[in-house]
C-alpha cells in the first residue's frame, strides 16, 4: 500500500461497511426465520396435494439462499472488521508520525520520504544544508543510518530520517494488512447461480477457516469462552458477548456454539443447522468422489469344487463388495442428516417444532433434536437410544421422540412438553459383545450429565425434567445419575432395560417411586444373561427369565421388585418371526407403553 493511499484510508469506512454487512446478514436471517417458520407452515397447516409439494420445495431452497447468503455476509462482516483492526494500528503510527513531522515544519512527500529544512546554528562556519530522508524498515540498514545520522552536522537529519523509518514500518504493516485480507475478501463471493449446493457449503467452511486464521488478532479482543466450561460458566461467558460478538461467534464457530452446553436453544440450533449443511456438504462430496472410484463389479464364478469357472455365471468382486459398503455407510449417514433436516421442512407448529441440539460426523456419528423448545416448556423428557443407534439410522429415534412429545401433549395440554433425542455418544453396534461392555456407557454419563445441566441452565426456571434410556440406553442413563447426584432429572424410566449398573433404585439419587422401568413379555432382553455368561443358542419362545436372582448383564433387572422402583404395564409385544429377532425390544413407542411413558413425563402416575 503507498503512502497517498494509506494516508487517506479511513478504517471506520470499512468498520461502516461491515456493519452494512451484518444488517444484510440479519434480515437474511429474518427472511429465513419468516419463511421457515410462518409462511411454510401456513402452507403446510392448510394446503396439500402436489402444489404444495412443489411449493414447499422452492421455498426450502429459497430458505437456504437466505442462509447462504446470512453466513457469507457474516464472513464478509469480520473480514471487515478484520482488515480495519490491521490497518487501523498502521494508519495510526502514520498519523502519529506525520503529526511529528508537521512540529518540527518538516515536509512529508507523496513517496514518504521527509524533507528537512537546514539546521538553525552554523557548523564549522556555515549552517548545514536541508535534505530528504528516505525511511527503511530493514534493521541492518536503520542501524547503518542512526550511525549516519549521529556525524551528520544537521541534527534535523536524525529526526527526519526517525519519522521516516516509522512511516515506512507503517506503510509496511498496511501492505501486509491489505495482502491477507485481498484474497480472502475476493473468495467470499458466490456461483453465479441460484441453488445453494452442497458444494457451497464446503466452500463456507473454507471460508470460514481463512477468516478465522486471518482475523485472529482481531477476535483476541474478544472474551474467549472458558475453556471445558461448565454450562453456568457457558452461560454467563455467552451473556457476556454483545449481539455483534455473539454473531461473530456463530459465523466463526458453529460447532463451537452448537455444541456449548448451558447456551440458549435457538442459538445452539442456529449454529448447528450451519454445522449440518456443512458436514452434510462435505459427506456428499466424499461421496461423489468415491462414486468416480468403482471398481470392476463382476468377475466370472469359480466353482469351489472343480475349481472351474462356469459358464455365463458372474459373481460381485470382492473389491466392488467394499467399495459398496464404504458407499452405503457413506450414503447411510447422508440420508441420518437429511432426516434431521426433514423435520425442520416438515413441522407444523411451535410445539413441535425442532431444535438441533448437537449434530458430527465423527465416529459413528451423533445427534441431539428436541421436539419443542426445552428451554421454554415445562416438562422435558430426554431419550437415551440404545445399542445399535447412529446417525445413519437417526431417523427412527427422532421419530420416537416426536410421538412422545405428542402424546405428552395429549396427556396434559395445559402444559408445554419438549421431547429431546440424545445420541451424545457411541452406542454400542453388536448385542454379543459390545452391549454387554460398560465402556460406552462410561464415556457417556459425563456428556450426558453436562447437557442436561445445560438445559436446566438455559431453562432459567423449574422444569420437570425425566430421563428416558431404552435398552442400553438405560445403563448410559443410571450410570449419568450414580454418579451425578446433582444432576437435574426428576424421574427416570426404563425401557427393555438389560440392566442399569446398579442394584437397587435409591443408588440413582432419585425417590425410588420416581423411577419407572417396563420390559415386554416378548423382548428377547429377558433372555439377557449375567455378564459373566453368554448368549447361549436358546430357543427364542423361551420367555422366561434364566436366572432366580434377578440378575442380567448390567445388574438387577429394573422391574423386579428387588430393584424397589415403580413398573408399569406395556403390551407383549411381537414375537419373533418375519419382523425380525426382537420386534417386541422396538414396541415401547405404541400403545399403552407410550402413554404411560407420556404420563410420566408429565408428572402423573399410569
Amino acid at each position: 500500500m503507498d503512502f497517498t493511499t494509506l494516508k487517506a484510508l479511513k478504517p471506520s469506512e470499512f468498520e461502516n461497511a461491515a456493519d452494512g454487512y451484518r444488517a444484510m446478514g440479519n434480515m437474511a436471517s429474518a427472511a429465513k426465520e419468516h419463511i421457515d417458520n410462518q409462511i411454510a407452515v401456513g402452507m403446510r397447516n392448510s394446503l396439500k396435494g402436489e402444489a404444495l409439494e412443489a411449493a414447499q420445495g422452492q421455498l426450502r431452497q429459497l430458505s437456504q439462499n437466505f442462509h447462504y447468503t446470512q453466513v457469507e455476509c457474516g464472513l464478509i462482516s469480520t473480514a471487515l472488521n478484520g482488515f480495519a483492526f490491521d490497518v487501523d494500528a498502521a494508519k495510526k503510527k502514520l498519523d502519529a508520525a506525520l503529526e511529528d513531522a508537521g512540529s518540527h515544519k518538516f515536509t512529508v512527500n507523496s513517496d514518504g520520504s521527509v524533507s528537512y529544512p537546514a539546521a538553525s546554528k552554523e557548523s564549522d562556519g556555515k549552517k548545514p544544508e536541508g535534505g530528504k530522508a528516505d525511511g527503511v524498515t530493514d534493521p541492518t540498514a536503520s542501524a547503518v543510518d542512526r550511525q549516519a545520522a549521529n556525524f551528520d552536522p544537521n541534527p534535523n537529519f536524525k529526526i527526519a530520517q526517525g519519522i521516516a523509518n516509522r512511516i515506512a514500518h507503517a506503510l509496511e504493516e498496511a501492505t501486509e494488512a491489505d495482502e491477507k485480507w485481498a484474497p480472502k475478501l475476493r473468495a467470499l463471493k458466490a456461483d453465479d447461480d441460484l441453488v445453494v449446493s452442497g458444494r457451497d457449503w464446503v466452500d463456507v467452511k473454507s471460508d470460514t477457516g481463512g477468516v478465522n486464521k486471518a482475523a485472529k488478532d482481531y477476535l483476541d479482543l474478544l472474551k474467549d469462552p472458558p475453556k471445558h466450561g461448565t454450562p453456568k460458566e457457558n452461560a454467563s461467558w455467552w451473556k457476556g458477548l454483545s449481539e455483534e460478538q455473539r454473531a461473530e461467534y456463530i459465523t466463526l464457530h458453529p460447532d463451537s456454539v452448537g455444541r456449548m452446553d448451558g447456551l440458549p436453544a435457538d442459538v445452539r440450533s442456529e449454529a448447528n443447522q450451519l454445522v449440518l449443511a456443512e458436514t452434510r456438504g462435505a459427506a456428499q462430496g466424499q461421496l461423489n468422489d468415491w462414486l468416480k472410484k468403482e471398481p470392476k463389479h463382476y468377475e466370472p464364478y469359480l466353482n469351489p469344487m472343480t475349481g472351474t469357472t462356469m459358464e455365463n455365471v458372474q459373481v460381485p468382486t470382492e473389491e466392488w463388495k467394499r467399495w459398496d459398503a464404504k458407499r452405503k455407510e457413506i450414503q447411510s449417514r447422508i440420508d441420518g442428516m437429511d432426516a434431521i433436516q426433514s423435520r425442520f421442512d416438515t413441522y407444523t407448529g411451535e410445539n413441535n417444532r425442532p431444535y438441533l441440539l448437537g449434530i458430527d460426523n465423527q465416529n459413528r456419528g451423533h445427534a441431539i433434536v428436541s421436539i419443542g423448545n426445552p428451554d421454554m416448556a415445562d416438562n422435558v423428557a430426554t431419550y437415551v437410544p440404545g445399542t445399535f443407534a447412529k446417525l445413519s439410522s437417526v431417523d427412527g429415534d427422532i421419530r420416537r421422540a416426536q410421538l412422545l412429545q405428542m402424546h405428552a401433549q395429549i396427556a396434559d395440554p395445559a402444559h408445554s412438553t419438549a421431547s429431546v433425542l440424545w445420541l451424545g455418544y457411541d452406542a454400542p453396534q453388536s448385542i454379543v459383545g459390545e452391549a454387554s461392555d460398560t465402556k460406552y456407557a462410561d464415556h457417556a454419563r459425563q456428556p450426558l450429565n453436562d447437557f442436561l445441566t445445560g438445559i436446566d441452565t438455559a431453562h432459567g426456571g423449574h422444569v420437570n425434567s425425566t430421563l428416558i434410556g431404552h435398552s442400553y440406553g438405560s445403563l448410559v442413563a443410571s450410570e449419568t445419575m450414580r454418579d451425578h447426584p446433582d444432576a437435574p432429572v426428576d424421574n427416570a424410566i426404563a425401557v427393555g432395560s438389560p440392566g442399569m449398573g446398579v442394584k437397587h433404585a435409591d443408588d440413582l439419587n432419585i425417590p425410588r417411586d420416581h423411577m419407572w422401568a417396563a420390559t415386554a413379555k416378548n423382548d428377547l432382553i429377558n433372555l439377557a444373561p449375567p455378564k459373566a455368561g453368554f448368549l447361549a443358542p436358546l430357543n427364542p419362545m423361551e420367555y422366561v427369565r434364566l436366572f432366580d436372582d434377578h440378575t442380567i448383564v448390567h445388574g438387577t433387572d429394573p422391574t423386579t421388585d428387588d430393584f424397589g422402583g415403580q413398573t408399569f404395564k406395556v403390551a407383549d409385544g411381537k414375537a419373533p418371526g418375519s419382523d425380525g429377532l426382537m420386534p417386541a425390544h422396538s414396541q415401547y413407542w405404541e400403545g399403552k407403553s407410550l402413554k404411560h411413558m407420556a404420563e410420566i413425563v408429565t408428572g402423573g402416575r399410569p
